[in-house]
């Protein structure tokens, strides 16, 4: 028996913007896992980085969308594709940290969680230790 796949986002070519591969990527797979009908992701431009997960239940196609400053945002999917910025309406923040692990994500999407937008640290913060934080999601760190 094979086991089920779902979307992840490509590799971006900038390594700068590649290093939420693997955050991006576990939250995806959670979703997907959970039965969340995952269409497709990417990995945004930087400045902040930023990341979208795009969803469909029937004929609605909604999409998250994570950035570095504010975490996860949830709302319909207007517009958006790799390279330029993710628009919704009707957003909502799902708050709660930068770096909500995918189970996290998951509960609050699906038990409509909705903070005011909180920024957590700002993207042009190198030494704030959120680069240590992002490396332990990423699966390899996961995996040692």
């Amino acid at each position: 028996m094979s086991e089920r796949r779902f979307p992840v986002p490509a590799r971006h070519p900038d390594p700068w913007v590649d290093e939420i591969h693997g955050y991006v990527t576990r939250v995806a797979e959670t979703l997907g896992r959970a039965g969340v009908r995952v269409e497709t992701c990417w990995l945004d431009p930087s400045g902040p980085r930023d990341a979208t997960i795009v969803t469909r239940s029937g004929s609605d196609r909604r999409a998250l969308v994570w950035d570095e400053e504010t975490g996860w945002r949830e709302g319909l999917f207007v517009s958006g594709r790799q390279g330029e910025r993710t628009v919704l309406d009707g957003t909502r923040y799902l708050g709660g940290d930068v770096l909500l692990d995918g189970d996290a994500v998951l509960d609050r999407l699906l038990t409509g969680v909705a903070e005011p937008r909180k920024a957590f640290r700002s993207h042009t913060d190198h030494l704030d230790g959120f680069a240590a934080r992002l490396a332990s999601h990423s699966p390899a760190t996961a995996a040692a």
